[in-house]
């Protein structure tokens, strides 16, 4: 992490020094109150319904001693004399543009830029232990890949890396192409559109639409890199003024996965053909669903210099952030803890990867995915018929659109191999009833239903 200068800051972001020293020196940054340490500037930036202004005085309390601020009268008088400050009109943008004056410094052979429905993180992660394997390699830290985290992960960079490796998350229409503003991809990958905050954006075209912005900056230099598995994807879609790279199951893409065998939480083997050559793969990452996003990631590399491989070596090194498909065993129960992030075809991949995996039973909770406006009901029974389909031992469906997982599933399975909680307290009151020794879990919901709380206390000990 580099270490900056409060004068060299200052004059990223066009700001006016209110306190403090222009030497003095600052390592790391944060917006968040709780992640403050000392030796970090803190940029106090204004949501819907709190102002981090207001916790100033709590944070120089935990020995924060250098701001940004939009709002000085927040700033208590009498330790002024103690403080770096620099005053600037918006500190969001502030923000930003010093991450983009940083990203500028950097001696950068390549950027590359990941988005998509669901899968962006996985990728962006595997792209991460490719590009390593020939070059000084940054990504976005943890999931900091918004207006607000992605700065944070590009000031979180070394000041040596060669090739930066940034996922782009999209919140509203235009986001994309804003954080493409910011951050000038050579390199897109996108990984797939799916019924994702359709609550938001309306349509799967609209969807679409966001995340081809990753291309707005591109020219005839730059290169497209896509999952034509999708059928949004497909190469006549994505085509424009730049490269594109197809990867899919056609004989027609550029990059051909096939022959995909899934060991469950072992993970997964397949084979991937470029042109006359084959290349045999492994991963170590459970899902049948990441030899796409594998491939998309060694797709990539030949196109920076890395041979597949060399590329497939590093992918055996990958480990993924937060929660997915990790597997835990305690008590005698295997847990499949994939409760970051949902849609339909992932929760469908979770399902698989749950079967073939190894153990007596094998007990799919599912809660809800977020999002789906009235195409809820017709998903979400969808998914559960799946289940039913792949023969899960017990369907148990949380939440309040899992009334419809249940539907599906009972449309397959018998009545006692389904159960229902509108609430996943409900649940959790009664899982030692329900969980057996010798069971395997999955657990996957959208984000916002937080069904890691089921997972901690399947796991929780006797």
């Amino acid at each position: 992490m580099k270490v900056f200068t409060i004068g060299e800051i200052r004059k990223a972001i066009n700001g006016t020094l209110l306190a403090g020293d222009d030497n003095a020196e600052i390592k790391g940054f944060a917006i968040d109150s709780r992640l403050v340490e000392p030796g970090n500037m803190f940029f106090p930036t204004k949501g819907a319904r709190v102002d981090a202004h207001d916790f100033i005085g709590q944070i120089i309390e935990k020995g924060c001693t250098s701001f940004v601020v939009s709002n000085p009268d927040k700033v208590p008088a009498e330790a002024l004399d103690k403080l770096n400050v620099i005053v600037v009109e918006d500190t969001l943008k502030a923000l930003q543009n010093l991450s983009v004056y940083y990203l500028n410094t950097l001696p950068l052979k390549y950027r590359i830029g990941v988005t998509g429905s669901v899968g962006k993180t996985s990728t962006r992660d595997m792209m991460y232990y490719v590009s390593s394997t020939k070059y000084k390699t940054g990504r976005n830290k943890k999931n900091y890949n918004s207006q607000h985290g992605l700065p944070l992960s590009i000031l979180d960079f070394e000041p040596d890396i060669e090739v930066a490796i940034m996922e782009m998350s999209m919140d509203s229409p235009t986001e994309i192409s804003y954080l493409c503003n910011m951050v000038r991809p050579d390199i897109g990958i996108l990984t797939n559109i799916a019924a994702v905050n359709l609550e938001m954006m309306g349509n799967l075209e609209n969807i679409f639409r966001g995340k081809m912005e990753i291309t707005t900056f591109f020219d005839e230099n730059s290169t497209l890199v896509v999952n034509s598995s999708c059928p949004m994807l497909t190469r006549e879609r994505v085509s424009g003024n730049y490269n594109v790279v197809t990867v899919g199951k056609e004989e027609t893409e550029d990059y051909l996965v096939k022959d995909v065998e899934d060991f469950g939480d072992k993970g997964i083997k397949y084979t991937l053909c470029r042109d006359d050559k084959s290349y045999e793969v492994e991963l170590p990452t459970p899902g049948a669903h990441n030899a796409i996003n594998a491939s998309l990631a060694l797709a990539v590399g030949e196109l920076i210099g890395i041979d597949p491989v060399d590329g497939a070596k590093g992918l055996l090194e990958a480990e993924l952030t937060g929660k997915r498909l990790k597997l835990t065993e305690k008590n005698g129960v295997k847990v499949i803890d994939d409760t970051y992030n949902a849609c339909d075809d992932s929760v469908k991949s979770g399902i698989n990867t749950l079967v073939a995996t190894e153990g007596k039973r094998k007990v799919a909770i599912i809660g809800d995915i977020i999002g789906l406006a009235d195409k809820s009901a017709e998903i979400h029974y969808a998914v559960g018929k799946h289940a039913g389909e792949k023969g899960v031992d017990l369907l148990i469906a949380v939440g309040p659109e899992g009334f419809h997982y249940a539907e599906g599933a009972k449309s397959i399975l018998p009545e006692e191999r389904v159960m229902y909680f509108p609430k996943k307290e409900e649940f959790i009151e009664i899982k030692d009833q329900i969980i057996q020794k010798g069971d395997v879990v999955l657990v996957k919901a959208s984000r916002g239903m937080a069904l890691e709380t089921i997972v901690d206390a399947i796991l929780e000990d006797k």
